[in-house]
């Protein structure tokens, strides 16, 4: 076997260095990351592509992309160091839950509203468990865990995503968000034709919510006239809240607006509306370490459980 294909190679440190340089773009950055100097990182690359008698790069002026070779490597890169975290952690849970990091990516609305206080009550229980929770959108939280960047993503899915395995999978409608002095605050059910009468503060185009609206918009010929448009939940909600506009979401963001009686939440009767999911996602054909299959079984439990206050009209 020539030396260019000694498998000894991909089970070296140097891979952690090229991952490095897959993630950040930039020997630089991954110099910075790792905490070593970057021509600590420019030889390592440089021995991989000796040892594999392949360049893994295109070098350009502004950083470094993985060529055809260097993504293929990259998938088995990150599939083995997930193998050794899993060996690690399966190794720890004969002494049980004491040690390990649960990698999370979600929405802004679980986030905010309903992780923290989930991860805080299962660390009551292993406290030697650590968590690190990206806020993304869908699409970068689909991405995310199929490259293994994260151990478990929750989002709203509008269709199947291949690489990707739905480890949960409940309706979440969307709701009217609209300040206590409204006009429509008194409804119990809203259309979206009467909402589109009102000012409206929305979520971008790309967001799966902003999707769903277009689409019911379109099919029923409504004009919407926005007048607040913002990438996250928090100021629309807020912008709402204080009588500027009508904005949608789903429950989940809203628990403590509503304890507060700040909001009123109106389900909308439009199909479009009550057809959205979110997801608990997971790369699939992996498996898991203990500490991320517990929390899981966690999240299950947690998702399972009525809101704790009723929406309010």
């Amino acid at each position: 076997m020539p030396r260019s294909m000694n498998a000894r190679v991909l089970q070296e440190s140097a891979l952690r260095h090229f991952l490095e340089v897959v993630r950040s773009g930039s020997v630089t950055e991954a110099a910075n990351r790792l905490g070593v100097a970057p021509s600590a990182v420019s030889r390592q690359i440089a021995r991989l592509e000796s040892d594999l008698d392949t360049l893994l790069f295109e070098r350009r002026a502004r950083g470094m992309t993985p060529n055809a070779a260097g993504e293929l490597l990259a998938i088995h890169a990150k599939r083995a160091w997930q193998d050794i975290e899993r060996v690690a952690d399966d190794i720890r849970a004969v002494r049980g839950l004491r040690t390990g990091t649960v990698r999370i990516a979600s929405t802004e609305g679980f986030a905010y509203e309903f992780f923290p206080p989930l991860i805080a009550a299962f660390r009551q229980r292993y406290g030697g468990i650590g968590f690190s929770l990206r806020v993304n959108t869908q699409a970068e939280i689909v991405r995310m865990v199929r490259e293994g960047d994260v151990d478990i993503g929750i989002t709203f899915g509008l269709s199947s995503e291949r690489g990707i395995n739905v480890e949960l999978r409940q309706p979440s409608p969307i709701l009217a968000v609209l300040g206590k002095q409204h006009p429509l605050a008194g409804r119990k059910q809203l259309t979206l034709a009467q909402v589109a009468a009102y000012p409206l503060a929305l979520p971008p185009p790309f967001t799966t919510l902003r999707q769903l609206l277009d689409i019911s918009r379109s099919r029923q010929g409504l004009h919407f006239e926005t007048v607040f448009e913002c990438d996250r939940l928090g100021p629309l909600i807020k912008f709402a809240s204080a009588g500027g506009s009508i904005t949608f979401c789903g429950q989940e963001t809203l628990h403590d607006y509503l304890e507060r009686g700040s909001v009123a939440a109106i389900p909308l009767r439009d199909r479009e509306m009550n057809e959205r999911h979110f997801e608990v996602q997971t790369m699939a054909g992996r498996t898991l370490p203990v500490a991320c299959r517990a929390f899981l079984d966690d999240l299950g439990v947690a998702l399972a459980t009525p809101q704790r206050k009723p929406i309010s009209g």
